[in-house]
């Protein structure tokens, strides 16, 4: 029987370091290695959401994204604000998930 220790990390475990990833690869583009400035957040959103984005017939929705996520109105988003967005995300789904009929 192998010990949790070493056996590597959890499916939860790995989830986050992929979360922290995603992030850390777009950010620090503009020096700041801690947040997304606004290019680096549209950068993201065009990558890793780009369905999301694509789909949209409002242009400015993503600067509203940013505006709304920026909880302390620095004009950057930090590790902290960009997890609402994946937890809102994330939440989004289940929901969608659930309401969806169950296939057989």
């Amino acid at each position: 029987m192998s010990s949790r220790y070493t056996a590597g990390p959890t499916e939860t475990e790995r989830c986050i370091e992929s979360l922290m990833a995603v992030f850390h690869r777009y950010a620090g583009h503009d020096g700041n290695a801690t947040s997304l400035s606004k290019q680096e957040f549209i950068t993201f959103m065009n990558t890793e959401l780009a369905s999301f984005t694509k789909n949209q017939k409002d242009p400015g929705v993503v600067d509203r994204m940013m505006k709304k996520l920026d909880i302390n109105s620095d004009g950057k988003i930090d590790f902290g604000e960009f997890l609402n967005l994946i937890g809102g995300l994330a939440q989004a789904c289940h929901t969608h998930a659930l309401s969806s009929p169950t296939k057989p």
